[in-house]
């Protein structure tokens, strides 16, 4: 399995020649294009959000500030700039200040290497040029070291804060971020075996017949969840429980460093989802029935149809945030390494053997799908009905809980019951006690 692999990664490396050949010009305009893009899907990103979430909740949202409200992000971000810059006694003032720079660069630097679009003409000008900055045999793991970039500045500008609560919530913050991308990564090899490239360019060029979204389906959901998760974004926005932490790693920040910090947040979602349309709903190309038209993959054509499907992906995250609660920290992790990293080895295995089975032909292809089927019906039912209780667990909720035990009281653990029916004795405190002798 590993020639045929060796084989399209080297046909890879030729096929990327229409890269790296643009003027300083054209990379340029190129560069300044995409941060011009990407702030303006932040500033609508928010809208959007504000909107959305509003009509879920039988609410307005913002509508005054231009036409249909447009331009409230505009006048907030405007707001925001212009309020005191604090930076606290007790913070490393150096790291405090670079911390949200190393947040929001990496996530701008992740979008070099995704492909808005195949090869146009520059208006008014004889130049023709991908519509991407640039591509590389291993663009897909560029993009998750850069990612990988951003957990500094939220660890570092929690750290530096000199505070408790923002120390707990970066470190709550580094710690689900690195764990999701775990299983993110892992639900993207499934991906390079299929297209025998790690060069974007080159997966969506393998999507043409088909998207890797439909015969990759656990790939795709391990991913929408990964992503979610490593974003920071409701449900598992747990680095910011407002509740436990008082706002998570940005508590101390103010001002246009803040501003930094939630920029990075939005980027990172428009990342997130610029990578889930380019592995696995063939990216720039037109999806069915557009793409029956010839020229639907020609031209300025695919850059609306690649946004299409991004904003598809960010209305999912608003769909999440006002839909869900937020969960627990201790089942959101198990989650993650429990349930996504096995599940994303275990699919990396079967779709491995699949692609040697049809690269090399010998076997009969249905009879390994039926052996991955009742493999995949007998894990579940494992799942679902396999193993009892701990005795110990039993032996813990056959006891009597007293609420009052310690003079104070104290809400049941899960599974606990009160003693006397429910009705717990008041025990009397000393200050009770010494009250009924006087």
């Amino acid at each position: 399995m590993s020639i045929p692999f060796a084989s399209g990664a080297a046909s890879t490396a030729d096929d990327l020649g229409a890269f790296g050949n643009d003027t300083i010009w054209v990379v340029l305009l190129k560069a300044v294009l995409i941060f011009l893009v990407l702030v303006l899907l932040t500033l609508f990103n928010i809208w959007w959000e504000r909107r959305v979430v509003a009509r879920m909740q039988h609410r307005i949202g913002p509508n005054v500030n231009g036409p249909f409200g447009l331009l409230q992000s505009l006048a907030d971000g405007v707001k925001l700039a212009l309020k005191e810059d604090i930076t606290p006694k007790a913070a490393d003032k150096v790291v405090f200040v670079l911390a949200p720079v190393i947040a929001v660069i990496p996530a701008f630097m992740a979008w070099s290497v995704i492909p808005l679009g195949p090869e146009v003409r520059i208006p008014f000008t004889d130049t023709v040029t991908p519509l991407q900055l640039t591509d590389m045999p291993v663009a897909v793991l560029f993009i998750l070291a850069v990612a990988s970039v951003g957990i500094y500045g939220i660890v570092l500008g929690g750290w530096s804060s000199g505070s408790t609560y923002s120390l707990l919530g970066g470190l709550r913050s580094s710690a689900q971020m690195i764990s999701y991308e775990v299983a993110m990564g892992l639900s993207l090899v499934a991906v390079f075996l299929y297209a025998g490239s790690m060069s974007t360019s080159q997966i969506v060029e393998a999507q043409k017949d088909v998207w890797f979204g439909f015969i990759l389906v656990p790939s795709f959901v391990i991913y929408l969840i990964s992503m979610v998760g490593e974003t920071n974004r409701a449900p598992f926005d747990l680095p910011e429980a407002e509740g436990e932490l008082v706002g998570g790693f940005h508590t101390e920040y103010s001002s246009l460093k803040f501003a930094l910090f939630f920029l990075a947040e939005y980027v990172n979602m428009a990342t997130v989802s610029a990578l889930a349309t380019t592995l696995f709903l063939g990216g720039w190309r037109a999806p069915w029935p557009i793409s029956m038209w010839e020229g639907a993959n020609e031209g300025y054509w695919p850059f609306l149809w690649f946004m299409g499907k991004v904003l598809f992906f960010i209305f999912i995250f608003i769909w999440l945030r006002g839909s869900l609660p937020r969960l627990r920290y201790d089942q959101f992790m198990a989650f993650g390494w429990k349930w996504l990293i096995p599940g994303s080895l275990a699919w990396i295995i079967a779709v491995a053997t699949v692609r040697a089975v049809t690269l090399d032909g010998g076997m009969d292809r249905r009879y390994l799908f039926y052996a991955i089927g009742v493999f995949a019906v007998l894990m579940v039912a494992l799942t679902f009905f396999g193993g009892g209780e701990d005795e110990s667990e039993v032996a813990a909720e056959e006891q009597e809980f007293d609420a009052f035990a310690n003079g104070y009281p104290v809400p049941p653990m899960p599974g606990q019951s009160l003693g006397d029916g429910g009705h717990p004795t008041v025990r009397p405190t000393t200050t009770t006690a010494h009250r009924q002798e006087t």
